[in-house]
């Protein structure tokens, strides 16, 4: 882990979604609300972002009574808690089209997503049924891509061959890396993005938003791309479902989200801060 040296107190947290602040079933816990409710309470702001499309964060939105921007596609739009569009980061058109071409290359299916929908070509593809219901809807079926090249807001490639995924991971930043964002957000997703949009990005954006320095921003994940925004934020907290490299790059580790570890992580690394002074 990285040694906690920041002297600014925590004035914002924000939160990866899937593996983090929801369980493995996608389930919100109670624990989870009070501890968003304390923060609150506390005078801490709460935000969150995550790869998701902007209508898959609706129940996350909804059930933590968020107020603040949230940040969907890794930062490729961020919207307000009804889902009020603020900023859209497309992808570029050339990026977009050859991102798709390495992605099939690699032997993973290519999903692609505009602002209000989801496009796969193989609906009995692998993790179609289970982002159906992580997201709370389900894609449109097209044979044809091309219709939407000019307004993809994110690419996802997907395979349960997880060492593919990773070959296509730097594949696609070696070619792409000054046109796109790539990184996984699961062992088995691979998320393109405009180069903008990237959990980085997110707290420098919501930094600019609520006149914050990044060094009272507090940040919470569990995957390769959530260390982007820790190498930004004053404080850093892994999961404990996070891999060890990811662990390494944070402050701080909590317990899994089986466990109730985001609840524990702002119990004892932000609140318990402040209540010792």
């Amino acid at each position: 882990m990285k040694p906690y040296t920041n002297k600014d107190s925590i004035r914002l947290v924000l939160a990866d979604v899937d593996g983090t602040l929801v369980t493995q079933e996608k389930v919100l816990t109670a624990k989870a609300k009070e501890a968003v409710a304390k923060l609150t309470e506390a005078g801490i702001a709460f935000a969150i972002t995550s790869g998701r499309p902007p209508r898959g964060m609706k129940m996350v939105i909804e059930g933590l009574k968020l107020t603040t921007v949230v940040a969907g596609f890794n930062g490729g739009v961020y919207i307000t808690p009804r889902l009020d569009p603020i900023v859209m980061r497309d992808l570029p058109k050339e990026a977009t089209i050859r991102a798709i071409e390495l992605i099939g290359q690699h032997g993973l299916d290519a999903w692609v997503y505009t602002d209000t929908t989801w496009y796969v070509q193989n609906p009995k593809g692998a993790h179609v049924d289970r982002e159906s219901r992580t997201v709370g809807f389900g894609p449109e079926v097209v044979s044809d891509y091309s219709p939407y090249f000019a307004a993809t807001a994110k690419i996802v490639g997907v395979s349960d061959n997880l060492d593919a995924v990773a070959k296509c991971e730097k594949d696609v930043q070696a070619e792409l890396g000054h046109h796109v964002s790539a990184a996984r957000s699961q062992p088995y997703y691979l998320d393109v993005t405009h180069p903008a949009a990237n959990k980085g990005s997110v707290v420098d954006f919501l930094a600019a938003v609520y006149l914050l320095p990044k060094s009272s921003i507090a940040t919470i994940g569990d995957m390769p791309n959530d260390v982007l925004m820790f190498d930004k934020s004053g404080m850093s907290i892994a999961m404990g479902n996070a891999s060890k490299e990811v662990q390494s790059k944070a402050n701080f580790v909590t317990d899994t989200n089986e466990q109730e570890g985001f609840a524990h992580a702002m119990e004892r690394f932000v609140l318990d801060r402040i209540q010792g002074g």
